[in-house]
């Protein structure tokens, strides 16, 4: 690839550790030539991401927990104040009380419910609001769910139902975002060895029966999901938007 991103900022949301998704698509976007702004929830993690972030030499790192809307403001403030203008944002957060992964999607308590909602669905309706003035050149907005938004996934439960909320809202902020030449788009990754899926109970066996299964007989990788993710921020993905992209070899297609 050749600098597909060359000139561009991008705001990151989510990266953890180097394992997660997001990280894999900030190092993709520096390939590329992009800007980076990194961001973290709280103060335990706030080393952590500097020093991906130097790794990365990422631009900024700003703190931001997405379920304070007074932080949301605040991120944008600093970065108007630091330049202004945005032209991607990967939207990488979600979140459910284990207990809610590990017992029967009828058991799920409410304030477990509106947690999973709140953090891993609105928080991608905030974050638009709030980036959409400073893509003042139009731009893309990537967010991340898997096939539990559509099928029944064992132990997925309460998270596949705010990932289907979260699928429908990128169609929704796509059709409200589209004038302003910003598109909205969400990568339905396969599943990966990643920090947050051992919530998920007996995940290995699930990327088990996946590689047996998938018509490309593997696991997705993190390279496969970032390489999507700059397609969709570069001038390559200009003509997509409300989309749900599949990157999961294949498994998405299967039936019994």
């Amino acid at each position: 690839m050749s600098n597909l991103l060359e000139g561009k900022s991008a705001l990151i949301l989510g990266v953890a550790n180097r394992w997660s998704l997001a990280y894999a698509i900030a190092e993709a976007f520096r390939r590329e030539g992009a800007r980076l702004i990194l961001t973290y929830q709280s103060d335990r993690q706030k080393l952590t991401v500097e020093s991906l972030a130097a790794d990365l030499a990422a631009d900024r790192v700003l703190a931001c927990d997405v379920t304070q809307d007074q932080d949301v403001d605040r991120l944008v403030a600093e970065i108007k104040a630091g330049g202004g203008r945005l032209h991607a944002v990967i939207h990488s957060i979600a979140f459910a009380n284990r207990e809610d992964l590990s017992r029967p999607f009828v058991e799920t308590s409410r304030s477990g419910f509106l947690l999973a909602h709140e953090v891993s669905a609105y928080s991608l309706v905030t974050v638009a609001r709030a980036a959409a003035p400073l893509m003042t050149e139009g731009g893309s907005i990537t967010t991340l769910s898997y096939l539990g938004a559509t099928r029944v996934v064992t132990n997925y439960n309460v998270m596949g139902v705010a990932k289907a909320a979260l699928e429908a809202a990128v169609r929704y902020l796509a059709s409200d975002l589209g004038p302003k030449k910003i598109r909205v788009n969400a990568i339905s990754a396969g599943p990966i060895k990643t920090a947050s899926a051992r919530a998920v109970k007996d995940f290995a066996s699930v990327l088990d029966f996946v590689a047996q299964r998938c018509p490309l007989r593997r696991n997705t990788e993190p390279a496969e999901v970032a390489d999507t993710a700059v397609f969709l921020a570069s001038d390559l993905g200009r003509g997509l938007t409300g989309n749900i992209l599949f990157v999961d070899s294949g498994f998405q297609i299967m039936g019994l």
